[in-house]
């Protein structure tokens, strides 16, 4: 080999420097390391907390709601009850012969009525009130001179909440303006 191609491999081949990166340190690696475990960890842990707030919360509301398909079921037996009592004509109703079984009927109608308030079956108030789709179903709209429009101002069947959720709207009747 020549001088000059001495020089030239020389001049191709850099000079090393004991220069390390502080990212390959493996000082430097396993710190990124820990905080990447310590962010998964905290992950972790929040996901957690957050499925047993889930799981909580479905087990309070399956406890809570738990006979809204009973309580639902015997709305109609409520209903039923109802329609008998007002259906016992009011010459009847001071016969004594039938006052006993009217009396039996409506103490059946007050003890079921304190069952679903016991339980949280409250009867939505309609009459007078504003229609709220989430609470009422309107049937039919009749003229009315004295009701605002939208006012519910007969109520065909009662509906039902559940502790805060709707277990049947009411059926109504609302208010249109006269003509």
């Amino acid at each position: 080999m020549s001088e000059e191609n001495i020089g030239e491999n020389e001049a191709e081949t850099p000079a090393t420097e004991d220069v390390q990166d502080e990212t390959d340190s493996p000082f430097s690696r396993l710190e990124s390391e820990l905080e990447k475990l310590r962010n998964e960890v905290l992950y972790a842990q929040a996901e957690t907390q957050n499925v047993r707030r889930r799981l909580e919360k479905d087990k309070a509301d399956a406890s809570a709601y738990a006979a809204t398909g009973f309580a639902r079921e015997m709305l109609s037996v409520a209903d039923n009850l109802a329609r008998a009592i007002a259906a016992i004509p009011g010459e009847l109703r001071d016969d004594e012969r039938i006052k006993p079984m009217l009396t039996g009927l409506e103490m059946t109608a007050k003890e079921l009525d304190t069952v679903f308030q016991r339980n949280g079956v409250i009867k939505i108030e309609a009459m007078g009130t504003k229609l709220d789709p989430n609470k009422h179903q309107a049937m039919i709209e009749l003229p009315h001179a004295e009701a605002e429009p939208g006012t519910v101002i007969q109520e065909m069947q009662p509906g039902y909440m559940i502790k805060d959720r709707l277990l049947r709207p009411a059926l109504v009747g609302v208010a249109k303006a006269a003509e």
